[in-house]
């Protein structure tokens, strides 16, 4: 284990200790505080410790803190999560006794893993995932301590080309050690960084950067470089995305100063936006697992291999969303078709209203409302042209 303990989360004889020093912590004493701010610090720890008795794994840790605060999210900004797993179902191999990799496209930050979590256990499965997460995003020693409790590992970014190549392979070789040795289900996005206008298209070198770390020697089929993993293409469709506008605005600053580069405040507010926001309908779909289909590809020279994987795992991805009203009148928008259907006067009213108060919390000079309008329109509209793409 001692190769990965730079990135990997906390094992079980390391929880209580990490969790007494994020109670410790200043900045994480000042965050509980806003919540209850009624009650005395020693009584708010000591809330926690009595809460944290019996938790001994970062599995224990999310079932009792995070399990609870998930859902309450799901309630609270959403109209619904959903799963539909009928594709693992059909595997010969007992749930019970599988992992997998889920690699899917990415609308938030936090909760696209977090929602995942609460599915499986729901569901039955006999443990969450792990997940990789930026290190850019941990940007104060609490936020950094409370995700290793929570099943995640460190993404190292901003490296040169050389510190890439060695962080990437470190990583490949813990997720293969995470899902064949250690029995843990992981998630991972198809690229780096969110997809901001809804095109999501898995990158090869997310594929390559799996692949690196499998135990097998020079000569063996690219497959038996994935295959370990059991990759499933996970499709996640929310109705509304609470960070539009943000990404919206991102790529108007972006066009006006292409140097523009996001603050680590910017990050934050995209953190909370993500969670505190509305997002309407959420549905996750899990695809074909790739195994069924890999050994199709075993011929393929490397130079088309990894291309080809992701070309078939954007097909199941793209084919699996759930499409709602506002996707069908966004296109409709954009390129006057006619998928009027889908969709009600009722629906349209609700979407112009939410573009209007979308667009509104825009705060930026020259701010270019035809623009940012089309920005967001394309979010909606990408997902339904994808959709019909991989359904022709």
């Amino acid at each position: 284990m001692n190769e990965f303990d730079e990135i990997r989360p906390y094992e079980e004889g390391e929880m209580k200790q990490a969790f007494e020093e994020l109670l410790a912590d200043r900045q994480f004493s000042t965050l509980l505080k806003g919540f209850v701010p009624w009650l005395p610090k020693s009584v708010r720890n000591g809330l926690l410790r009595l809460a944290f008795t019996g938790v001994k794994t970062p599995l224990d840790f999310q079932l009792r803190f995070m399990k609870p605060i998930v859902w309450y999210f799901v309630r609270k900004y959403s109209d619904g999560l959903t799963f539909d797993d009928s594709q693992l179902s059909t595997l010969h191999s007992p749930l019970s006794t599988q992992r997998f990799t889920f690699v899917s496209n990415h609308r938030d930050i936090v909760l696209d893993s977090a929602f995942l979590d609460v599915l499986l256990n729901k569901h039955g499965y006999p443990t969450t995932v792990e997940i990789g997460i930026g290190d850019n995003l941990l940007i104060y020693p609490w936020i950094k301590r409370l995700v290793r409790m929570n099943k995640a590992f460190t993404v190292r970014r901003g490296l040169t080309a050389h510190e890439m190549m060695k962080s990437s392979l470190l990583m490949s070789r813990y997720i293969h050690y995470a899902v064949t040795q250690k029995k843990e289900n992981i998630w991972i996005a198809q690229r780096e960084g969110r997809a901001k206008d809804s095109d999501d298209r898995t990158q090869e070198s997310v594929l390559k950067m799996l692949a690196m770390g499998a135990e097998t020697d020079e000569h063996s089929p690219l497959t038996s470089h994935l295959s370990p993993l059991n990759i499933v293409p996970l499709t996640i469709s929310y109705e509304y995305d609470p960070c539009d506008y943000l990404k919206a605005q991102e790529f108007q600053q972006k066009r006006d100063n292409p140097t523009f580069k996001k603050s680590k405040q910017d990050d934050l507010d995209n953190m909370k936006t993500g969670i505190f926001g509305y997002k309407g309908r959420i549905h996750y779909h899990c695809g074909t697992p790739i195994n069924q289909w890999l050994d199709e590809l075993k011929e393929f020279p490397k130079n088309e291999f990894f291309k080809a994987v992701a070309l078939r795992m954007d097909k199941e991805i793209h084919s699996h969303y759930q499409l709602y009203p506002c996707n069908y009148i966004a296109l409709d928008m954009l390129e006057k078709t006619d998928h009027s259907q889908n969709y009600t006067p009722a629906d349209v009213q609700r979407f112009e209203d939410y573009l209007a108060g979308q667009l509104a919390k825009i705060k930026i000079p020259n701010k270019d409302e035809a623009f940012l309008r089309e920005r967001i329109l394309t979010m909606y509209a990408n997902p339904l042209r994808n959709y019909l793409a991989a359904h022709e």
